[in-house]
């Protein structure tokens, strides 16, 4: 066969493969569009075969729960790590209408936990991301997303839209705004919370009957108390724990488990080190002088809504005055320094594992909490040093070496300096192979 006669051989296969190509499209379009289709009042073959084996399941209740299910409107609030899990769990469960408000994007340091995104999703909003994830896992689940904050002024108009909120948030001033719309509206909330290696979570306002999240917590940790995923870290598996257990408390209540005389209130802590345990503790049940849900209700929707409950103001915010200018530096001065060989010490008063990761050249480290804080003298930890000593300090973000640096102040130290911005500034404007984490 010549060269010519080959060719056109070739572009005749090409041709056939490309009609057989269209062909099946078409055949698996028609029987996608018949599975699709319901073959009774319930549900499609594709519908029946996708949840069947969770239908079998006595404790589920058979094909009156998953009717439930499908009829149901949620909302989930945080598309983070508690809600990623959450999310895929309960779409692929066959919930109905799934709502998704977060205003958040998607960073390369959430996807460790936060497993719903990917990494081509980063920079995207993450609610449109989890909408992503969530049609091409399961087409029957119809999702609703709001890029925004959940707000005294949105809030009612969001939350009531649906039957049952999931509160996947990590401060406190919008757990309980939150809450408060949830009582008010007579939602159930079922509530996680997560960080470093360590979770809770819970179901509040059940049936309205139930205690609320003011019931647990009258009064707000203080601000100082309250770490950040960021700041404390946090291990994927366990983050996602607690969301796969809040989508199964989701489950247990849109398909009529739980109910009034079965229900009881509780708290379920869970820790991965050293074993790992999931702990319930019976809660006290709905108190009388709760603000919101009490005898003598005094919290209203017309309070919310018109900001005279500031929730940020209620919960607190740590405020760390700054010290004076001239015990900081910048990262480009002290940067000159070094490269002049200036004689000094560097403290970095970070945790001694993020200190691991990555640290400055010559650095000591010596962590603020507790070491640092409680300490009476350096001589413990550097050799030849008087109140004369040349010494700067160095944190994350420059928080906490400022409290070191007025901590020497205070306890003498004539020649001290801080770096402004911490190590984050460092990587911005000296060296970007320093690694942010």
């Amino acid at each position: 066969m010549t060269s010519t006669s080959q060719e056109v051989e070739l572009l005749r296969k090409i041709k056939e493969l490309e009609i057989e190509n269209e062909k099946l499209k078409n055949d698996n379009s028609q029987l996608k569009n018949q599975e699709f289709s319901k073959i009774d009042d319930k549900f499609s073959l594709d519908e029946y075969k996708r949840y069947g084996r969770q239908m079998i399941v006595p404790q589920f209740g058979s094909l009156d729960s998953q009717m439930k299910l499908s009829k149901s409107k949620i909302l989930v609030v945080g598309a983070g790590g508690l809600g990623s899990p959450a999310l895929q769990y309960l779409a692929a469960a066959g919930v109905g209408i799934i709502g998704i408000i977060d205003d958040d994007k998607v960073d390369t340091s959430n996807l460790h936990r936060q497993i719903i995104h990917n990494t081509a999703m980063v920079g995207q909003y993450k609610c449109d991301s989890a909408k992503d994830f969530i049609k091409k896992l399961n087409p029957h689940v119809r999702v609703y997303t709001c890029p925004t904050k959940l707000t005294n002024e949105n809030a009612f108009e969001i939350v009531g839209n649906y039957d049952l909120v999931l509160d996947c948030t990590d401060h406190p001033a919008i757990r309980y705004l939150i809450n408060d719309v949830c009582v008010i509206l007579g939602k159930t909330i079922v509530s996680g919370s997560g960080l470093k290696a360590d979770g809770q979570f819970t179901v509040l306002n059940f049936e309205n009957f139930g205690p609320c999240y003011r019931c647990f917590y009258p009064q707000p940790p203080s601000p100082s108390s309250v770490t950040s995923c960021s700041d404390g870290g946090v291990i994927g598996p366990a983050i996602g724990l607690v969301g796969v257990s809040m989508a199964m408390e989701t489950i247990k209540i849109l398909t009529g488990y739980y109910k009034k005389d079965n229900f009881q209130p509780f708290l379920a802590s869970y820790s991965a080190y050293p074993n790992q345990q999931i702990r319930t503790f019976k809660m006290r049940p709905r108190q009388r002088n709760c603000l919101v849900c009490g005898e003598h209700r005094s919290i209203t929707k017309e309070q919310i809504e018109n900001g005279d409950i500031n929730y940020v103001e209620f919960c607190g915010k740590v405020v760390q005055e700054p010290i004076d200018d001239k015990y900081r530096i910048s990262v480009t001065d002290y940067y000159e320094l070094i490269e002049d060989n200036y004689d000094h010490t560097l403290i970095d008063v970070r945790p001694k594992e993020q200190f691991n990761i990555t640290n400055l050249p010559n650095s000591i480290n010596i962590e603020w909490d507790p070491a640092f804080r409680k300490l009476e003298s350096l001589d413990d930890y550097i050799d030849n040093t008087d109140k004369t000593s040349e010494i700067y300090l160095v944190c994350r973000f420059g928080n906490d070496s400022q409290l070191a640096a007025k901590k020497l102040i205070d306890m003498g130290y004539k020649n001290v300096k801080e770096l402004k911005g911490g190590l984050n500034k460092w990587t911005d404007e000296i060296d970007p192979t320093i690694p942010k984490y």
